[in-house]
């Protein structure tokens, strides 16, 4: 039988989101892509520095036992990049060396890569080039931008991949924050309990949510289990209609915060998420400080004209 994809949780990454490549980059920034692309050659036998994805891409590989047949593994990473396809050689020497089972990857040289995740028939795609992501949302893929600067995950939690979400423009679509951006808080809030009974649209990220949810579902010979929390700045009684949308969706999330503006990153500190999505900078910088942290460039708060 032909490998297929089918089924799977397939996140698609770049190789600045798995290893640092932050000094290559800028290499690349100052110069052109020629001198990047001979730093890389000069350095294939150093292996890369995990980069701000590096937890994640681990926890999802260990899903998958080491002896379980590519039919009946659950999650698939592939490495979809930029970089040339000599360059990607030292990304999978990276991966070897740290033990990390990357076997596919897409390498196109410069050119955008985002069209290879419709026959990936991938559930994220994490970059560092915003473009790339936006491109992807708009072709109705879950994408971000990884911020490199981004803490990286804590360790406490090696038996548990944990991921957390933003709700509106996030999970849900930008209807009600075009509703606050538009006419402010007490409209806003208004507009929550008149529609409170009526499920929001979904976002962009309800895909990725649901494949979770189903390999949270599915058995896991491993051991590894799956933990998911709303982190929003809505408080009651924008509330209920958020809970009511995930129920309706038949999909629980294990933790739910409703923050009424706070900052989020004190919060994120303690749930110690792996990944963090968020459509705003604001809250993705402060984010950022505590955790690995991607940008979703979708909704209103990301359009041109704010």
């Amino acid at each position: 039988m032909a490998p297929t994809l089918e089924g799977k949780l397939v996140v698609a990454i770049s190789s600045r989101a798995v290893f640092d490549f932050e000094a290559e980059n800028q290499v690349f920034e100052r110069n052109d892509d020629a001198a990047y692309m001979a730093l890389q050659r000069e350095r294939l036998d150093l292996p890369a520095k995990p980069g701000v994805a590096y937890a994640l891409v681990r926890k999802l590989l260990a899903f998958d036992a080491p002896e379980t047949s590519e039919q009946q593994r659950r999650v698939e990473v592939v490495v979809l990049s930029r970089n040339d396809p000599v360059s990607g050689l030292r990304v999978f020497r990276s991966a070897k060396q740290s033990g990390l089972r990357l076997e596919r990857g897409v390498f196109t040289r410069g050119r955008t890569p985002w069209p290879y995740l419709t026959p990936l028939k991938a559930n994220l795609f994490l970059s560092a080039n915003p473009e790339d992501v936006r491109a992807a949302l708009e072709a109705g893929f879950p994408a971000a931008r990884v911020f490199p600067e981004s803490v990286r995950a804590s360790e406490s939690h090696p038996g548990e991949i944990r991921i957390a979400f933003d709700g509106d423009a996030v999970l849900f679509s930008d209807e009600s924050e075009r509703v606050f951006q538009r006419d402010g808080l007490d409209a806003f809030q208004q507009y929550e309990v008149e529609h409170a009974a009526s499920p929001l649209p979904p976002g962009p990220f309800k895909p990725l949510l649901e494949a979770l949810h189903r390999l949270h579902e599915g058995h896991i010979a491993s051991g590894m289990r799956v933990r998911t929390a709303l982190v929003t700045a809505r408080s009651a009684p924008a509330h209920e209609r958020a809970i009511r949308t995930l129920m309706q969706w038949g999909i629980e999330v294990d933790e739910a915060m409703f923050l009424g503006g706070l900052s989020k990153g004190p919060f994120l500190r303690e749930f110690e998420p792996d990944f963090y999505f968020d459509d705003q900078t604001g809250h993705c910088e402060s984010a950022a400080k505590v955790g690995p942290t991607g940008h979703v460039l979708a909704g209103v708060a990301n359009s041109p004209q704010t």
